[in-house]
């Protein structure tokens, strides 16, 4: 088993920035390919973005190319997304993946953390 807790999420205006993270811990080696996803009030969850164990391979949804990054530091089995310019369509909450069987499917989840973007 892996459990996965994001933190980092909140309030925050229109053209701000957020970093969000999420830990890792149990069966770690599963955790190679983590990934993000978001799920706005009324609509289906998506995919955000996602990397590889090296983190030298990102995929990102096209929404947010340029404005997010992810990143992950394995010696603390954390991954993070950087959030910059950011706009109320972007408000939902954000959901960590690992145990990646593609950068789209995923074993494990977190319980999700909530961004609001204010306009």
């Amino acid at each position: 088993q892996v459990q996965l807790v994001e933190s980092g999420g909140g309030l925050v205006q229109a053209g701000g920035s957020l970093r969000l993270s999420c830990a890792a811990s149990g069966r770690t080696f599963s955790t190679s390919v983590m990934g993000w996803f978001r799920q706005a009030p009324r609509k289906e969850r998506e995919f955000v973005a996602a990397i590889n164990w090296s983190g030298d391979v990102t995929k990102y949804a096209d929404s947010v190319k340029g404005r997010f990054t992810i990143s992950r530091d394995n010696a603390k089995n954390t991954v993070y997304l950087q959030m910059n310019s950011l706009t109320p369509e972007d408000t939902a909450v954000y959901y960590c993946a690992a145990g990646g069987i593609s950068f789209y499917e995923y074993d494990y989840w977190g319980q999700g953390t909530q961004v609001t973007v204010s306009s």
